[in-house]
């Protein structure tokens, strides 16, 4: 029999032995690992929320917003003025080479009457490119056309939330519904989108050709403005070269000269998103780390009861030693002990974790994303407590003078 195997029978002997001083001992490890295991598990749910509710807006995107506006020595915040135009995105998507795809938008509110139902929700003046910008699908239906836009037709584009609220499980395809008492055909279903970073449904809302908000429904006194202009890059590549390209063009075309203020804003997305992800890995790194101090609290606990066991065996220890057992053969018994109850330890703490995870997703309602990588990174931690807590109880038994410890008592 090898002097591994022996060491391990000998081990499962003694824990045997001392079942309830064992489960205490491996207490503090089962805590350590399922919270870990928990604590990574609501870090990396969180991360991946924000980062699927920030992709869901779309990919490589620029945002472009008006300036501020001032009236009576009052300034408005950014978005105030009406300084940028539906020629602006397409003066954009003409000459910027960088860019794939600009859509311009207006946005307001109003009152949805289907039948006897109504519903309040956001209505955006938009054109076809929306679409690919915010990387959306039609579950049924068409697109709004280039030609609904030129010709300010009454076709829509509806959100889930909103044929919900309005149709029910019914087919809103082709049904007429009046926007601020303007009738409007429904020619296309938007895909479920969820929520937006800011916690808004992006699922409630309506969405009608640019020239109809302009003229018909939103109305304002400059009647070509937009209210922002999302622009989509070619590629992530080239993200900050459609950037520069986009501020030199609107300079040019808003007469924005050196040292001036700029009568726009201009938002990178992209950076927007790796900011937020890089702010949630953070924090399961710091969620991960608390609840890795109770590993160590608890790898402290298996060295003072393997030193108590030690104290205990001094006389066995003797006897083995005497009848020709090697200096690591004891080394090997107390660290096998040690190894083995942290493994246990770590193997009840996985399930509980796991469980544990699941179950503040189901009670909770917080997403949580239960990684192997984790387990597996949890399960060895609480295997290197074991080596590390128990070498110095297996070193202290090994070198104890066989003579001193047949005459322990």
């Amino acid at each position: 029999m090898s002097t591994f195997l022996q060491s391990l029978l000998i081990a499962l002997r003694a824990l045997r032995v001392n079942k309830m001083r064992a489960l205490l001992t491996m207490l503090g490890i089962i805590i350590g690992i399922a919270a870990v295991i928990i604590m990574v598990a609501i870090g990396s749910g969180a991360s991946k929320m924000i980062s699927d509710q920030i992709s869901s807006i779309g990919s490589n995107l620029l945002l472009v917003l008006p300036g501020s506006l001032t009236s009576g020595g009052m300034r408005s915040g950014t978005g105030g003025a009406q300084n940028l135009t539906y020629d602006d995105a397409k003066a954009i998507r003409a000459e910027c080479p960088s860019v794939a795809e600009v859509a311009p938008t207006v946005r307001g509110s109003a009152q949805v009457v289907y039948g006897n139902q109504n519903w309040s929700t956001v209505v955006n003046g938009v054109t076809p490119e929306v679409i690919a910008v915010r990387d959306w699908t039609i579950v049924a239906g068409r697109n709004i056309s280039q030609s609904d836009v030129d010709g300010a037709s009454k076709n829509c584009l509806i959100g889930q939330t909103v044929a919900d609220n309005l149709f029910g499980s019914s087919d809103p395809i082709g049904k007429i519904i009046r926007v601020k008492k303007i009738p409007f055909t429904v020619i296309g279903l938007l895909g479920r989108k969820g929520q937006s970073p800011q916690g808004q449904d992006q699922d409630d809302v309506i969405y009608v050709p640019l020239r109809t908000a302009q003229r018909k429904l939103l109305g304002s006194q400059f009647p070509n403005a937009v209210g922002a202009m999302m622009i989509q890059a070619q590629s992530a590549g080239v993200l900050k070269k459609a950037e520069e390209e986009v501020v030199a063009l609107l300079n040019q075309r808003h007469r924005v000269g050196p040292g001036r203020e700029a009568d726009y804003s201009i938002r990178n997305l992209s950076e927007i998103l790796a900011i937020s992800e890089q702010s949630t890995r953070v924090m399961s790194l710091l969620l991960g780390a608390v609840a890795s101090i109770s590993l160590v609290v608890g790898g402290i606990g298996i060295m003072n009861i393997m030193l108590v066991s030690v104290t205990e065996r001094t006389r066995e220890i003797g006897i083995r030693i005497a009848i020709g057992a090697k200096t690591r053969d004891i080394m090997l018994q107390f660290l096998t002990e040690a190894v083995l109850l942290t493994t246990c330890g770590g193997i009840i703490g996985m399930l509980l974790g796991v469980g544990g995870a699941r179950l503040v997703a189901s009670v909770v309602g917080w997403p949580t994303l239960i990684s192997v990588q984790t387990i597996a990174i949890a399960f060895a931690f609480s295997a290197g407590v074991g080596v590390f807590f128990g070498f110095y109880p297996a070193r202290k038994a090994a070198s104890l003078n066989p003579i001193e410890a047949l005459r322990y008592e």
